[in-house]
């Protein structure tokens, strides 16, 4: 499935609709208008950034990772290496969960292993920037054993669903 496809007319209906609703607003209620315009703009600075990362992400998705990469890196036949791969990047992913949903869909669809998606969303528990608050309040063997443990649960969910899907698959 490419990135930019063109599946109708829908969303442009939409947010012609939108716009349309909002100006019929500014000429009926000017200062509802205001008032809907103050609120939406702190709002679209919070969430601008996070719709051009995952955009940014996609588009690398899609120029850097080709079907034939991901199904060799994190395919059927991966090694070990898929394995790391996928729990660094789960410790290393940052910000909400849902835009990795739709990034981890598209590498799925080119060949990634559901036990690698299994993976990296466990692995996300390990947030690397509050490791060293957690080594202060809670001290260092309590950190490296947690993050330890998490790491393995996040192997063992991994092949789990590797078993899940291998029994689905046959």
């Amino acid at each position: 499935m490419k990135i930019g496809r063109n599946k109708g007319r829908g969303g442009w209906l939409f947010l012609a609709s939108v716009v349309a609703g909002y100006g019929v607003t500014a000429l009926v209620e000017a200062g509802k208008a205001r008032a809907a315009l103050a609120a939406f703009l702190p709002m679209l600075g919070t969430v601008a950034p996070v719709l051009l990362l995952v955009l940014m992400l996609m588009i690398l998705s899609e120029r850097f990772f080709t079907p034939r990469r991901v199904e060799r890196w994190l395919g059927r036949d991966s090694d070990l290496r898929a394995w790391l791969i996928a729990a660094g990047a789960g410790a290393i992913a940052t910000g909400p969960v849902y835009p990795w949903y739709v990034l981890l869909a598209d590498l799925r669809r080119k060949g990634m292993q559901p036990a690698l998606i299994a993976v990296l969303l466990y692995a996300r528990a390990i947030k690397l920037p509050l490791l060293p608050l957690m080594a202060h309040y809670f001290g260092a063997p309590f950190t490296l054993v947690l993050s330890g443990w998490t790491l393995a649960f996040a192997w063992l969910s991994g092949l789990v669903i590797r078993r899940f899907a291998a029994e689905a698959a046959s």
